[in-house]
C-alpha cells in the first residue's frame, strides 16, 4: 500500500514545493491550508504530472485549536507514513512595534497548532514502523536573529520541542522517527508577511535577503532529512548548504 504524507503549510512556499518533490518520488499526499484554491491548483498540477499520486485537500485555518483534534481524525482515516507540520508565519520587527494579537496569532499556529498535532500523531504512531513526524523549525530556532525575538522564541520551542521528542522515542524503544528541519533564509511569500510589506524583494539589491535558498532546494533538504537516520537538518545561515546531524541541545539523560 503506498501511504499518504501530510503537509501543513502546502498552499505556497517549502510546503508546495515539497508536495511536488513527494509526488515525483510517488508519494500519495494529503495537504492542508487555509487556501482552498491554490491547494486545488497543486492538486491539478501534481495529479496532471503524476496521474498515479492520489492527492487529497484540506482547507483549515489551523489557528482553530480546539478544532485539530476532528481535523486530525478526520485524516487519519488514510493510511499515514509521515506527518510534517510545516505551517508557520514570522514577525521580523522589534517587540515594542508588535500588535499582540499578531503576536498570540503567530503563537498559535508555530507553537500551539504544531504541539497539538505531534502529540497526537505520537499517540497513534510511537509505535508504527516506518512513521516519521518532521516539524519545519527554522535557523532561528538555534540561533538569535535581529528583529526577530518573538519569531525565534516560537522556533526555538519548535526545534527543543522536536528534538526532546527524539530522545523520547529513543529512550522508550518507540519506533517513530521524529525530525526537525531547521532553513536559512528562503525564497517564499515569508519575508513579505513577516515584514508586512509587499515590495520586499530577494537578491543582491535586497537589505535583508540577498542571500537565500529556494522552495525547491528546500523542498530537497527536506527529502534528505526524510530519507537520512539523523534527527535535524540544519541550513548553514552563510553559506546555505544542509547539515545533517544528532540532537543539537544539551539532553539531561541522553
Amino acid at each position: 500500500m503506498n501511504n499518504y504524507i501530510v503537509i501543513t503549510g502546502a498552499s505556497g512556499g517549502i510546503g508546495e514545493a515539497s508536495a511536488k518533490l513527494f509526488a515525483s518520488k510517488g508519494k500519495n499526499l494529503i495537504l492542508v491550508a487555509r487556501r482552498e484554491q491554490q491547494l486545488n491548483e497543486i492538486k491539478a498540477n501534481i495529479q496532471t504530472a503524476f496521474p498515479d499520486v492520489d492527492v487529497v485537500v484540506k482547507a483549515f485555518d489551523l489557528s482553530q485549536i480546539e478544532q485539530l483534534p476532528k481535523l486530525y481524525q478526520e485524516l487519519t482515516q488514510y493510511p499515514i507514513e509521515t506527518w510534517i507540520n510545516n505551517a508557520g508565519f514570522g514577525m521580523l520587527e522589534t517587540v515594542k512595534e508588535h500588535d499582540l494579537d499578531r503576536v498570540l496569532s503567530m503563537i498559535k499556529l508555530n507553537i500551539e497548532a504544531l504541539t497539538v498535532l505531534s502529540v497526537l500523531f505520537v499517540k497513534d504512531f510511537a509505535d508504527v514502523g516506518g512513521a516519521q513526524l518532521i516539524n519545519i523549525s527554522s535557523g532561528a530556532g538555534y540561533n538569535i536573529a535581529p528583529m526577530a525575538t518573538t519569531y525565534c522564541g516560537t522556533k526555538y520551542f519548535v526545534s527543543a520541542f522536536s528534538e526532546g521528542l527524539a530522545h523520547e522515542m529513543k529512550m522508550t524503544g518507540a519506533k517513530l522517527q521524529v525530525k526537525v528541519l531547521a532553513p536559512a533564509s528562503t525564497k517564499t511569500d515569508f519575508a513579505k508577511t513577516a515584514m508586512q510589506d509587499d515590495s520586499i524583494t530577494y537578491g543582491e539589491d535586497s537589505l535583508y535577503f540577498s542571500k537565500f535558498n529556494t522552495a525547491e532546494e528546500m523542498a530537497e533538504f527536506l527529502y534528505q532529512l526524510y530519507t537520512s537516520d539523523k534527527v535535524v537538518g540544519l541550513v548553514n545561515h552563510e553559506t546555505f548548504t544542509l547539515s545533517l546531524l544528532d540532537p543539537q541541545f544539551k539532553h539531561l539523560y541522553a
